[in-house]
């Protein structure tokens, strides 16, 4: 347990969070909504510090961070917990945890092991995913600054939602981020992942004002995103941070409390392919079709095959200096 960043201490021993946009206030002995940060006395806690539930080494694609070091290992650690409760989670064991039971659970880990551990693992990336970096922001906070002195670069796979206040503090030592940009109707954020859409393409905008190298994904979901127009709207604003921003529009498969829905259908994620590209989008992805040839990075210019793959693993390079 640490005392946490990001806080203002208010009347009565209550605090208020700024670490993401729910801002939340939180009177003695209570949590926020991630169900990871509790207020003790007018002292706001991390619950999560040095605690770790998740750890692997993945390929950079899984994440999917498609240009950052293809090819590379990334070290990959998650901490219970997220501020979202989306009803497709396919981690919800572990994201929804400390809201569902209270329980704070996994190993303790100092900041220089995780950096040792990604150095042993020759990988070039230390990702912060799985559940909610945000969350766990001061654990990240302290070991992206030892992995920078490592030569280590810093990765979140994140729902976007932090304050401008957090990324301005974090951006020194995060170095790039795949943001689930999920919809692009607030009721879809408020109704499914108990959120708002707007913070979210705030946060999008802060990134790369910040110099952060951002990638998009966007799950998409039949019947409930998947609209052309939704599609556009998500393209075009994906178009206004940069032509050059990868978007990953990737397959639903029934999940959590999301389970009555079909996958979505090949064709719909071609279709928003074709729409992203329509749009000005320069890198369009699909997303858990292994074998799809919109896994492939092509040359914006000639169009050339760069970057051939299936699923996670890449079968041709024809790139010099990754």
């Amino acid at each position: 347990m640490k005392e946490a960043m990001l806080y203002e201490k208010l009347d009565d021993d209550n605090v208020r969070c700024y670490l993401c946009a729910h801002r939340c206030k939180i009177s003695p002995s209570k949590r926020g909504i991630c169900g990871v940060r509790e207020n003790r006395e007018g002292i706001l806690y991390t619950l999560v510090y040095g605690t770790i539930i998740a750890e692997n080494v993945d390929p950079i694609e899984k994440k999917p961070l498609f240009h950052v070091y293809p090819g590379s290992r990334s070290f990959s650690i998650a901490t219970v917990g997220c501020n979202f409760h989306c009803t497709f989670c396919q981690n919800y064991d572990i994201s929804q945890m400390p809201r569902k039971s209270g329980k704070i659970m996994g190993r303790e880990a100092a900041p220089e092991e995780i950096v040792q551990q990604a150095v042993n693992t020759k990988s070039r990336t230390i990702a912060y995913t799985y559940t909610e970096p945000t969350i766990f922001y001061e654990f990240a906070c302290d070991i992206g600054k030892i992995a920078h002195e490592k030569g280590i670069k810093n990765v979140f796979i994140t729902n976007g939602y932090m304050t401008e206040e957090a990324l301005e503090k974090i951006s020194p030592h995060l170095d790039a981020a795949n943001v689930d940009l999920k919809a692009f109707r607030d009721d879809f954020y408020k109704k499914y992942c108990g959120a708002r859409l707007q913070p979210v393409l705030n946060g999008l905008k802060k990134m790369k004002e910040l110099g952060i190298w951002v990638e998009i994904t966007t799950l998409v979901i039949p019947t409930l995103n998947d609209s052309n127009e939704e599609l556009k709207d998500i393209a075009q604003f994906i178009y206004s941070l940069g032509a050059e921003t990868p978007w990953h529009i990737s397959r639903f498969y029934p999940q959590y409390e999301m389970d009555g829905l079909p996958p979505t259908p090949v064709a719909t994620l071609h279709r928003a392919a074709k729409i992203g590209e329509e749009a000005g989008l320069k890198y369009v992805y699909t997303g858990n079709v292994p074998g799809d040839e919109k896994e492939n990075t092509y040359c914006s210019k000639c169009g050339n095959l760069l970057i051939g793959r299936h699923g996670f693993n890449i079968n041709k390079m024809n790139m010099n200096g990754v």
